[in-house]
């Protein structure tokens, strides 16, 4: 049994009445993945992110659209496959989970083989249920950021049955890129810069890239630069000093790309006090 409901679509200024998302909580972050944890509400603007998104209601639910002209559907639990455009939205306030997982690792491949490409899918609704109990129970407990990654990657080996370390059947040169470009996300990094690591030309660079990972080397990158962002936020800094320390050309520049792979603004982000 999955966790899904079809809601009619309604006339746009009965719908005026959502505002713009705010979130107050903490971000988790692992190699493969991340958490969001905390209470949310409102809508989001259209985006869409590299990585594959489980969202999980711990109290209440929450909606889905892909179509601007189509229904909302609710969920409790819901898989967002990558670069699938979407709005996400929430009336009143709702205590939510989301877990991201990158496509290239086991986990994501794993995601991709049990619920397919294309569409937002609902969680078979027992592990989504089981899954936000156990995050919602560490949350609770004001575990630690070891503990709520522990509880992060259980959930996600849960839902798809595999973990986030780096998939094996990559191809060699491809994981050599993905490791280079990690271990230098906060200095310039160019497409040309990478495929010489891995002695390949710029085409075929480009190919191999957007064949394994299904996205360009530029979104990527910029993908795992406002990841590098909200981790330092998380950690204490403005976001002014997080555009600076991870290769934006500027606050501006991390706005935008936040807004459009995340659908609010950065300082609707609000982090949650460690206790």
């Amino acid at each position: 049994m999955t966790s899904v409901q079809a809601v009619a679509h309604q006339p746009t200024r009965e719908r005026e009445r959502f505002s713009a998302v705010t979130s107050t909580g903490r971000v988790y972050f692992w190699q493969g993945g991340s958490l969001w944890i905390g209470q949310g509400q409102g809508r989001t603007q259209w985006h869409d992110h590299h990585a594959h998104q489980l969202a999980l209601a711990l109290q209440g639910s929450f909606r889905f659209r892909t179509d601007a002209q189509g229904a909302w559907t609710a969920f409790e639990g819901a898989l967002v496959p990558s670069h699938r455009p979407h709005q996400f939205e929430v009336d009143g306030s709702a205590t939510l989970a989301h877990l991201f997982v990158e496509p290239e690792s086991r986990a994501g491949r794993a995601l991709m083989e049990r619920f397919g490409p294309g569409e937002v899918s609902a969680l078979p609704q027992a592990d989504a249920r089981a899954a936000a109990r156990a995050l919602d129970g560490v949350r609770q407990a004001a575990g630690s950021a070891p503990l709520m990654v522990e509880a992060a990657m259980s959930a996600v080996a849960l839902l798809c049955g595999d973990t986030t370390e780096p998939d094996v059947e990559l191809d060699p040169r491809l994981a050599k890129a993905l490791e280079y470009i990690r271990s230098n996300i906060r200095h310039p990094l160019s497409l040309a810069d990478v495929a010489s690591t891995v002695a390949l030309s710029e085409s075929r660079f480009r190919h191999l890239f957007v064949a394994g990972t299904g996205s360009s080397f530029r979104a990527y990158v910029l993908w795992m630069r406002i990841n590098l962002a909200i981790q330092a936020v998380m950690s204490g800094a403005s976001w002014t000093e997080a555009a600076h320390e991870t290769g934006f050309a500027d606050s501006a520049h991390l706005t935008r790309t936040h807004k459009r792979m995340f659908g609010i603004e950065p300082t609707a982000l609000r982090p949650q006090a460690l206790t």
